[in-house]
């Protein structure tokens, strides 16, 4: 367990490495907003290594690197180690979906002769901290003919952009008189989308507006209802600090621990153990759709790579034998809202990755609670390959509470635990991390993969 900042230990070769790392990790989350992007650009950095579809494989044999992908949204990445399966399979899992705003199925609208995107937040937001800021708009849409549309605005140099409005400080007192729920409606979280009418007697704005979808898209109005049209911050992950030891970006909650995650399973050279690197999608809304932790995509995943193996073992033998991370992010304490926290057993910023034995609500509600042993285990790992982690939890007990992808994993009689990189203002637009804790994660999910 690490006890001091993880800086002062670092040698200065281990500086530069990290650094670089995080140049890699800020592109990556600059790039990939949505989860359809992170699991496209995860399968093309992992064909690159090698890897291949198991859907295209008659059999599958110690060595092989594998993938397979679930509606696009989800996908798992293997690597066949000569240990029969049964007897040691490591899975780590991560969500690689965000808070964001989604535009509802019917969304352009005309008032005052400005269009407007109506929208319908994912996650848990503070939806105050979404106006006026710049926004980026990714979208796919399926026509009836099957044909995919794409359209991506506001991340390129020469995008336009969209935002919220506010209303300004010298008009705000009576919505100052309310409370934060009252004054930030989720119904008024309505993106400008244009202003220019087209001669049309009513909603020219709104018409011109369709125009354009369907002149640059070939998008239709119709169309809108078979849309997955997400609204995210626009710009790069940047350098923070005027030391460059922290990265500012958004959807580092969960994409922090996918990446570090897939980059330990590619640069992992056991050739031993059965290794696998899991990405969910919808953990933000609960896990209850077809590509989320509690689909049956994962069961049907390890029956058909113990056919390929032509082995005769059950899934239940795989699954008791198995270890698996929770891969999600964690609280660091916040100097500015100290009173949320317990300074005793909260993490902080810089001092490597968080182990989590607890989560959930008051008195432990939806918390896995995983047994001694395995933390006793994980301890051991990570002290044997000089790790830098840290114990942590939510916050207060009374305070609030969250939940993780675990127990969909540990109701499998899997051993699972909580363990991801530490975030400051979590689920905000941009939110912060710390370089050395980024790479520490990396490290941890290595000694997972590699450990005896």
């Amino acid at each position: 367990m690490l006890k001091t900042n993880a800086w002062n230990l670092l040698k200065e070769n281990e500086k530069e490495q990290i650094f670089l790392f995080a140049e890699e990790y800020k592109n990556f989350i600059s790039e990939n907003k949505t989860e359809r992007r992170v699991l496209n650009n995860s399968v093309e950095i992992a064909k690159k290594s090698g890897f291949m579809d198991i859907s295209t494989m008659n059999k599958v044999s110690p060595g092989n690197k594998i993938f397979k992908i679930n509606k696009n949204k989800q996908v798992i990445f293997g690597k066949i180690g000569q240990t029969p399966l049964e007897k040691d399979a490591r899975f780590i899992v991560a969500h690689i979906d965000t808070p964001r705003l989604d535009l509802k199925p019917s969304p352009i609208y005309e008032d005052e002769e400005i269009a407007f995107l109506k929208t319908h937040y994912y996650g848990g937001i503070k939806k105050y901290q979404w106006l006026t800021i710049p926004l980026a708009l990714y979208g796919t849409t399926v026509l009836k003919t099957g044909e995919i549309k794409t359209v991506e605005i506001g991340d390129k140099p020469d995008d336009p952009v969209f935002t919220i409005t506010d209303l300004l400080p010298h008009l705000s007192k009576d919505l100052g008189k309310k409370t934060i729920e009252e004054g930030f409606p989720g119904e008024n979280l309505n993106i400008i989308s244009a202003t220019i009418p087209i001669k049309d007697d009513k909603e020219p704005v709104k018409k011109h507006l369709f125009s354009i979808l369907k002149n640059n898209y070939g998008i239709e109005e119709e169309d809108l209802i078979s849309s997955e049209f997400e609204i995210v911050p626009a710009g790069r992950a940047r350098d923070l600090g005027m030391d460059r030891s922290l990265i500012l970006g958004y959807g580092q909650d969960d994409r922090v621990c996918a990446y570090t995650c897939l980059r330990a399973l590619i640069d992992s050279t056991d050739m031993e153990k059965n290794l696998f690197c899991i990405f969910v999608d919808q953990e933000e809304i609960g896990s209850y759709g077809s590509t989320s932790a509690q689909s049956a995509f994962f069961q049907y995943f390890v029956e058909e790579l113990l056919e390929k193996m032509q082995s005769k073992k059950s899934v239940r033998d795989v699954y008791e034998n198995s270890r698996a991370i929770s891969a999600d992010v964690s609280s660091l304490l916040d100097p500015g809202y100290k009173e949320a926290y317990d300074p005793r057993n909260a993490a902080k910023i810089g001092h490597g990755v968080c182990v989590e034995r607890t989560t959930g609500g008051r008195g432990k509600a939806g918390s896995i609670e995983p047994t001694a042993e395995y933390i006793a285990w994980i301890r051991k790992i990570f002290d044997e390959n000089n790790v830098f982690w840290q114990p942590g939890e939510l916050g207060k007990i009374e305070q609030g509470g969250g939940g993780t992808v675990a127990t969909f994993f540990a109701r499998l009689n899997i051993p699972t635990i909580d363990c991801g990189t530490g975030v400051i203002s979590m689920h905000a637009p941009f939110e912060v991390t710390a370089k050395v804790d980024v790479y520490s994660t990396y490290m941890a999910y290595k000694a997972f993969f590699t450990a005896k």
